[in-house]
């Protein structure tokens, strides 16, 4: 008995220490120039390999051959729970990932950063934003409409970027497999929202072959899934409007940086062919086939593998190959707008 208490007093003197380390609080969207972080290079990049977030901004960075300094940072699906621990938080206190830093100062969220990028470019650097002020108008609408701006499982409609998340949940079923459940408690330690690691506790215990027990999350998946088919009806119409091959036409800008990452999601996610298969939406699949010749493409995302995430595409293809059922509860059959 005396030793359980020396053990329980160890652990939380440990957990009161941590805490005091791990302090969070919001930021604002944007640069921050009272802020002056250690930096080696002109532009540093902290990022995680999955986050769509990071991958919209390392796509923009590639775009605009601008080189940095990458700093990656794990999140739970990818190993541990870096992102809560003091080594992120000193560079961006909300514990979120990326974090942009232009000669030390940090630009945080994906729509600010890849916008700041875009103007402290080199003059050599591709332009992404037009001149005409029309045009920017309605870029800023596209990158609003792929940017997850809200809770994203309450604000599906609102943008592509909220409704996405959804259907990524199956992909976490299978990618958490690889975590151990000791790593996830951390997250129920210190996480500043512990439904997230409560959730992948529940999927990681029924796993992906029970995942069609598990009503709320096929829920989740439905919803999320129509939701993008009003997105990807939007783009459809879009795409042909312009007259591509890009979304605002000849050019290619921040609104096609967005979107490309929505459709990289499907692909991990293992369901592209519900949104642009078997002919569906021709001319959002051949955007998707220009968007992977880009150099861009395979430097900012195919670039960046992950073991985990290449296992989880891998698993839920062949669970679903295996079961017909499963496949047709996370695929279902998307309406249209």
């Amino acid at each position: 008995m005396t030793l359980f208490l020396i053990a329980l007093g160890c652990t939380a003197t440990w957990w009161a220490w941590q805490s005091t380390r791990r302090k969070r609080h919001s930021v604002t969207p944007g640069l921050h120039e009272e802020i002056e972080l250690p930096h080696e290079q002109e532009f540093e990049l902290y990022h995680n390999v999955l986050s769509l977030c990071s991958m919209k901004t390392r796509l923009c960075l590639a775009e605009l051959q601008l080189p940095y300094k990458s700093h990656h940072i794990d999140l739970i699906e990818t190993g541990v729970y870096e992102n809560i621990r003091p080594r992120l938080l000193k560079v961006n206190p909300a514990g979120t990932v990326p974090v942009l830093v232009h000669r030390g100062h940090p630009i945080y969220e994906s729509h600010e950063q890849i916008r700041y990028a875009a103007e402290h470019a080199p003059e050599t650097s591709p332009k992404l934003v037009p001149d005409d002020p029309g045009l920017r108008t309605q870029m800023q609408k596209w990158v609003d409409l792929s940017s997850i701006t809200e809770d994203p499982l309450e604000h599906g409609d609102r943008s592509a970027g909220n409704a996405v998340p959804a259907l990524t949940v199956p992909l976490f079923a299978t990618m958490l497999e690889k975590i151990a459940y000791w790593k996830i408690v951390e997250g129920l330690l210190f996480h500043f929202d512990r439904r997230r690691p409560l959730a992948f506790l529940g999927l990681k215990a029924r796993g992906i072959e029970k995942f069609a027990s598990l009503k709320p999350a096929l829920r989740i998946v439905a919803r999320g899934r129509d939701q993008l088919a009003v997105h990807m009806d939007a783009l459809e119409k879009q795409l042909t409007r312009s007259g591509g091959p890009w979304i605002l036409g000849a050019e290619l800008t921040l609104a096609d940086v967005g979107w490309l990452v929505i459709l990289e999601r499907f692909r991990q996610a293992d369901c592209l062919q519900v949104f642009i298969g078997k002919g569906l939406r021709p001319a959002c699949a051949g955007y998707w086939e220009r968007w992977q010749k880009r150099p861009s493409y395979h430097d900012a995302i195919l670039g960046h593998p992950h073991p985990i995430i290449d296992y989880g595409t891998r698993r839920l293809q062949e669970t679903k190959a295996a079961d017909p059922a499963l496949r047709e509860a996370l695929e279902g059959a998307p309406r249209s707008a």
